[in-house]
């Protein structure tokens, strides 16, 4: 069969999901997907529960990986509440807190203590006008944002701080890209970008 014939048949079947259900007889028709026990029926259904499974242990597991980051950044932004120096602890102890292997403060103001000095133009060239968080897998520009972390970096999360000023922003950086899950990490992120935010406003 042509590629075009069975994305034809493979829609068609989409769009009918109780065909085969119905017409149980044409399991033995069809080639498995891999044998396991007894005849071809009873191999159709222990595969389709195998992917079933499969799809189940993925969905559980981004989950769960949503749930710790929300967790982390609740508890990070419990220790900045009682910092003294806002930028310190993000680079001292937000790491742990959070599970990254990078968290820095960067802006393209002058040199200060705990934070990244960006070239100007970095932050909107990677957070444009209408983009205030992003995750990124193996960034290129490692070395400009995480430092002397940047060979551990897998994956990345930038967010924009709503500061006055010199344009800045909330890096974090992971070798474990679990540690910042794609589906529901912005959040968590603005939650971050905006409790660092404020505890910068309210130093001298």
């Amino acid at each position: 069969m042509s590629k075009d014939g069975a994305d034809r048949v493979a829609a068609w079947l989409r769009a009918n999901p109780s065909f085969l259900a119905e017409r149980p007889d044409l399991y033995r028709l069809l080639t498995p997907p891999r044998r396991i026990h007894g005849e071809g029926l009873a191999d159709h259904m222990a595969a389709m529960l195998d992917a079933e499974r499969a799809a189940n242990r993925d969905l559980a597991a981004s989950a769960r990986a949503e749930e710790s980051f929300v967790h982390r950044a609740q508890r990070a932004v419990v220790a900045l509440i009682a910092a003294p120096d806002a930028a310190e602890a993000v680079s001292q102890e937000w790491p742990a807190l959070l599970g990254m292997d990078h968290c820095a403060l960067a802006d393209e103001g002058a040199p200060a203590p705990h934070r990244r000095s960006l070239p100007p133009g970095t932050v909107q060239a990677l957070l444009p006008t209408g983009r205030d968080t992003l995750l990124r897998d193996d960034p290129s520009d490692a070395a400009l944002l995480h430092g002397e972390a940047a060979a551990l970096i897998t994956r990345d999360a930038l967010a924009r701080l709503p500061l006055p000023g010199a344009p800045a922003m909330l890096v974090l950086g992971a070798r474990q890209a679990a540690a910042l899950p794609r589906g529901s990490a912005a959040p968590p992120l603005r939650f971050l970008a905006a409790a660092l935010a404020a505890a910068l406003s309210r130093q001298p």
